[in-house]
């Protein structure tokens, strides 16, 4: 994976005055851009394969694309079959975190401006339409009976303000968004997490590269999410969108553009990874530290992977255009918001991780079981002869083309619904 470096790879002092300054300063930048910056949208691509298109092939020869180990996009069965326990487990639950029908489930995201503006870019409760709260709020398919969708995302947030849990933002989560919702610590149980660091100066191969460091970095937010949030189980990460327009200079910008944009892929890359091959093997990640999802972190999987090199589409079509990115060439504009939270979106409504929870009902899964086996095929059978005769639990996930009707199309989708088990 890199060098190793232990567990805290990044030391920092927060009450050094020079370092105060630059901390504001990297605050300021974040929350807006300096009037003289502007995107340079000559910068259409800069020529790397994104990760999810890498495949076993390497980066700089040496750091293996896919999102999961062996160059695969998907998880290795047994942390697919982990996080599907996981996704299984969770639950509506009362304000001491107790399992109450009647109580709540709280999906947060926790990250800086660009995380903040995707998810929701709006007051709590009137988020923009084509973010992904927006969207999901709109949405019939989605939980709405016991699911909350929070945004503790903040402009002017980087990494280091999230990794201990006597940081601002987690008194400030509480206090400004959980608490005025009627919601508590207690009650979030997943959380999306976007997050680097600012001014990056060293890029990989370089063993102080900043993809190695934000590893470190992700470690301790995710086990700080486990005191703050005590019934959290678990965490969906994603890197950056493509910060190729950014075209100021480094580290004055105190902001995050390419390379760095891009390799921030591999660091969450890494993190998952590391979870993964401690859960097979016992051994702990010297760079990512303890990450035993039973004990000090929650369970970890990838969230949407957005990076893409610009204008080039990547395999599933994904660019940006300049027009997509705010005039300081780094944040998202309405374009790119867009394209994220629909990617976002997507996500949470097919992933076998996701929906338990967030669906109103889980297509194919007929008797609600959370299993994918023969009852669910009887059922799904009756259910297709004569919808008109069956109960309004059973016609919801045997729609599974999601166009309101019980026809042929929900037949093929429910057939690879099957398969994929």
């Amino acid at each position: 994976m890199g060098p190793v470096s232990g567990r805290k790879v990044m030391e920092r002092s927060r009450t050094s005055s020079v370092q105060g300054g630059i901390a504001l300063a990297v605050g300021v930048l974040l929350l807006g851009a300096h009037p003289g910056w502007a995107a340079d949208c000559s910068v259409t691509s800069i020529g790397f394969v994104p990760i999810n298109d890498l495949g076993p092939a390497l980066y700089l020869g040496q750091y293996q694309g896919g999102l999961y180990p062996g160059g695969s996009n998907s998880p290795p069965p047994a942390h697919f079959a982990e996080g599907r326990a996981r996704a299984l487990a969770i639950r509506p639950l009362d304000a001491l975190g107790n399992p109450d029908p009647s109580g709540r489930i709280v999906l947060m995201s926790v990250g800086y401006s660009n995380a903040t503006q995707e998810w929701c870019n709006g007051p709590p409760v009137n988020c923009q339409s084509w973010t992904f709260k927006g969207r999901a709020d709109a949405d019939s398919r989605v939980n709405h009976v016991t699911l909350d969708i929070v945004n503790g995302a903040k402009g002017g947030e980087p990494a280091p303000n999230w990794d201990e849990p006597t940081d601002a933002n987690y008194d400030r989560i509480l206090n400004q968004v959980l608490t005025p919702q009627g919601l508590t610590e207690a009650q979030v149980q997943i959380i999306w997490l976007k997050l680097t660091t600012s001014g990056p100066t060293i890029s990989l191969p370089n063993s102080n590269a900043e993809a190695f460091q934000l590893v470190g970095l992700l470690a301790d937010i995710v086990r700080t999410f486990r005191i703050r949030y005590p019934n959290i189980r678990m965490v969906f990460v994603s890197s950056r969108i493509y910060a190729g327009y950014a075209g100021y200079p480094v580290p004055m910008s105190g902001a995050h553009p390419e390379p760095y944009a891009y390799e921030s892929g591999f660091s969450v890359k890494w993190l998952v990874q590391a979870q993964i091959n401690q859960m097979a093997t016992g051994a702990i990640d010297p760079l990512a530290g303890d990450l035993d999802s039973d004990t000090v972190a929650p369970f970890l999987a990838w969230g949407p992977y957005f990076w893409a090199d610009g204008e080039s589409p990547r395999s599933d079509g994904l660019q940006y255009f300049c027009s997509d990115i705010q005039p300081d060439g780094l944040h998202p504009a309405q374009g790119a918001q867009s394209k994220v939270g629909q990617m976002l979106h997507e996500f949470m409504l097919t992933s076998r991780f996701a929906t338990p929870w967030f669906r109103r009902c889980e297509l194919g899964d007929m008797n609600r079981d959370g299993l994918f086996n023969g009852r669910d095929v009887q059922l799904f059978v009756e259910t297709f002869l004569d919808p008109a005769a069956a109960p309004a639990s059973r016609r919801c996930p045997a729609d599974c083309s999601d166009d309101g009707t019980i026809n042929a199309p929900d037949l093929d989708t429910f057939i690879s619904i099957m398969l994929g088990g």
